[in-house]
Order: structure tokens, then C-alpha cells, then sequence
């Protein structure tokens, strides 16, 4: 390759990169958005509604350990994330099935959400790897959050087209077909993301040496005074998060009785606050650096769990959405931009296959200790507020942590 078709190649890589993001989107919002409420449908009850968007995650987090091995046996990160994800796309076939039968058992349900986030989470270490070799560092903080606003405005459309169709079905006679349409949409679009991945450009070679990290090695990683604490405030926010974030949607959909229409406006109002904030936190990553982003956003979560409480009225649940939207946006733009910044490129897929598995035992702690509390308190509202009280206060904990490792460490991703 001449260095004339440099630009060229990075072009269409680039519009490869957000076109995979967009169709990924479109899964998240017609498939794993709508497994929860799936689970209600069914009649399978909220405690399960609530575990089914968590549990599986452990099962995911350990498959993706195999995560640097894989990449080595096949030489290629990009091998890897393809077959992953088309393996992710699949998933959504027992899904599709038990939709069109009328009926689903736990067991299919807990299957299928394993191999999505199995497939799904062993894409993510490989891939984020893959990205540093292409995206050239100067845009990276700018480009990544174009695509996050693209694939946000995708989420939307999928989130809103699913709340629309599953209105439109409430009343007849197989309401759970609607579903089959739905996680057929979430294949087909994962498959379309698939291509896209398959389209874009690898670095010659992957040395076998480079990716490889032992499990006490990564756990050093936490002593380490720049970035260590950082990892581990990540990894308590999704434990405190987790407390109460399974059960939003049983929450909604239970003692605010929402129709799937309002879950759907609700829902979709977060990402429209997402996609109108997303240039200006892109910016403000640019120029300040992704720790001082990942403070701000960090400081924004914490109190959203408990503003539920304040109102049930539906123009104040819109406003508590717009809040979350801004916040999770700038939250998850700085995790992406730090694992980018901070962690070695011969380093990044082995640490971050640990931190995910690491990430999913926080996520499955969280979890049960929310479903304990839910059993204890109720359905009730009196339950739902003791989960969203009890998250806030653990959010509160992870950000006196945080506190002490963000300093003066602010430093840009790029020219400014």
C-alpha cells in the first residue's frame, strides 16, 4: 500500500467503523432492550425480568476469556470479532422461536441471553485493540463520539419502532409474535454488523507475545496510583448500578403502569439527550481529557436512581431522562476513551477480557443483591425505592474513590 491510499483506506474504514456501530444499535434497541419486557410477557415475573438482563453476564464474561487465545490461533483480531458477532446474531434465533410458539420457559430464555452476551462481551476486548490500530489517536476522542450519536440515533429509532409495534399488539390474540418480529430485526441487524466488521482493514500481524497478560499481572494493575483505582471505581459503579438497574423496566411497566408506548417515549427520551449532548461532551473529552469527562459523568449518575422517587408524573420522569441521558453519555464516552487511553496496545485484549470478567461479577453481585432486597421488600413502590436509594448511596462511595484518582490528570486526547 503507497501512502497515497492511506487516506483513502482510513476513509472507508471510518465510515465502515460507524456503519457497524449503527447496525449493532439497531440490535440494542429492537433485541436486548426488549428481552426484559419479553420475559414479563411471558409471564415469567419481574425477579426474573430483572436477572436476565444481568446473570448471563457472568456466563458471557467467563466465555470471553478465551478471548486473547482465540485471537492468537487465529492470527487476526478481526477473525475473531466477526465470528463472534455473527455467533451474537444467532442467538436471537431460540428467542424468534419461542416468540412464534406463543410460550417461553426460563430456560430458553437464560440460554439465549448467555450466548448473547457471551458472543457479544468476546467481542468487545478484540475489537477495542483493533480500533487503536486503526483509528489514528488525534481524532479519536471527536470520531468516537460521532459514532456513539449515529449508533444513539439508531438505538432511538429501534426503541421507538419496538414500543410502537408491541402498542399496536397489546390487544390481539398472540401479543408475543410481535416479539418474534422484533428479535428477528435484532438478527438481521447484528448480521448487517457482521459485514460491516468484515469490510474493514487489519494491521499486518499479531504478534503472539504482545497479547498475553497473567491473571497476577492484571490484578497489579489496581496498585498502580494512575490508573489502577480508576479500573476498580469502574468495576464498584456497575456492582452499585446493577442494584437497581435490572428492575427499571419491571418498574415502569409495574407500579408506574406504563403503557409500552410511554416505556418507549421514556426510554427513547434518554437517547435523544444522548445524541443532542454527544458533540459537545466529544469536545469536551477533546480538550480536557477523558478522566476530567469520566468525573463529570460519573458525578451526573449519581443521584439519577433516587429522582424517580421525587414524581411519578410523566413530564418529570421525561425530565429525569434527559438528566440520564446527558450523564450515562458522558459516563460511557470517557470508559471507552480511558480503556483507549490508558491500557498498552499489546496489553489491551487480555486486560480487558479480565476486567469484563472482573466487570461481571460486580454487575452479578449488584444484581443479586437487588433481587434480595426486591424479595424482601416487595413489588411495591416502598421495594423499588429501597433499591434506588441503596444504589445511589453505593454510587456515592465509587465517586469518594474516584475523587482521589482524578487529581490534575486531565490531560488531552489530542491537539486542542
Amino acid at each position: 500500500m503507497t501512502e497515497n491510499d492511506r487516506p483513502a483506506l482510513l476513509r472507508r474504514d471510518l465510515r465502515a467503523i460507524v456503519g457497524d456501530g449503527v447496525a449493532f444499535s439497531v440490535m440494542v434497541g429492537t433485541g436486548e432492550s426488549y428481552i426484559p419486557a419479553f420475559a414479563l410477557a411471558a409471564g415469567l415475573g419481574e425477579i426474573t425480568a430483572g436477572l436476565v438482563a444481568t446473570l448471563p453476564m457472568l456466563v458471557g464474561a467467563a466465555f470471553q476469556l478465551v478471548s486473547p487465545a482465540a485471537v492468537r490461533r487465529l492470527g487476526s483480531q478481526r477473525r475473531w470479532v466477526v465470528l463472534c458477532a455473527s455467533a451474537q446474531a444467532a442467538s436471537f434465533a431460540p428467542l424468534v422461536i419461542a416468540a412464534l410458539a406463543g410460550r417461553l420457559s426460563r430456560p430458553v430464555l437464560f440460554f439465549a441471553a448467555a450466548l448473547y452476551w457471551g458472543f457479544g462481551m468476546a467481542t468487545g476486548p478484540a475489537w477495542n485493540t483493533w480500533m487503536t490500530q486503526i483509528v489514528p489517536r488525534p481524532i479519536r476522542s471527536r470520531f468516537f463520539a460521532v459514532r456513539a450519536r449515529w449508533s444513539q440515533v439508531a438505538v432511538l429509532a429501534g426503541l421507538i419502532a419496538g414500543g410502537a409495534s408491541l402498542q399496536a399488539g397489546a390487544g390481539s390474540e398472540q401479543p408475543l409474535r410481535i416479539f418474534a418480529a422484533l428479535f428477528g430485526t435484532a438478527l438481521l441487524a447484528r448480521t448487517v454488523s457482521s459485514r460491516f466488521l468484515a469490510s474493514q482493514s487489519e494491521p499486518e500481524g499479531v504478534a503472539p507475545e504482545t497479547l498475553r497478560i497473567s491473571p497476577r499481572a492484571f490484578w497489579a494493575t489496581f496498585r498502580n496510583p494512575t490508573h489502577g483505582r480508576v479500573l476498580l471505581f469502574m468495576i464498584w459503579i456497575q456492582m452499585g448500578v446493577h442494584v437497581s438497574a435490572p428492575y427499571f423496566t419491571p418498574f415502569m411497566l409495574g407500579p408506574l403502569k406504563l403503557s409500552y408506548g410511554e416505556y418507549a417515549v421514556l426510554t427513547g427520551t434518554a437517547f435523544v439527550a444522548r445524541i443532542a449532548a454527544m458533540p459537545a461532551l466529544g469536545s469536551l473529552a477533546h480538550r480536557t481529557g477523558s478522566r476530567r469527562l469520566l468525573w463529570m459523568g460519573s458525578l451526573w449518575i449519581v443521584p439519577l436512581p433516587a429522582l424517580w422517587l421525587v414524581s411519578q408524573h410523566f413530564a418529570w420522569l421525561l425530565l429525569v431522562q434527559v438528566a440520564a441521558g446527558i450523564a450515562w453519555g458522558a459516563f460511557e464516552l470517557a470508559t471507552l476513551l480511558v480503556f483507549f487511553d490508558d491500557i498498552p496496545d499489546h496489553q489491551r485484549t487480555s486486560v480487558l477480557s479480565m476486567f469484563n470478567l472482573a466487570g461481571a461479577l460486580a454487575v452479578v453481585m449488584g444484581a443479586g443483591a437487588g433481587s434480595l432486597l426486591f424479595r424482601a421488600f416487595g413489588p411495591q413502590l416502598a421495594g423499588y425505592a429501597v433499591l434506588f436509594v441503596v444504589s445511589s448511596c453505593l454510587r456515592v462511595a465509587g465517586l469518594v474513590w474516584l475523587r482521589r484518582s482524578i487529581g490534575s490528570y486531565t490531560r488531552p486526547i489530542g491537539p486542542v
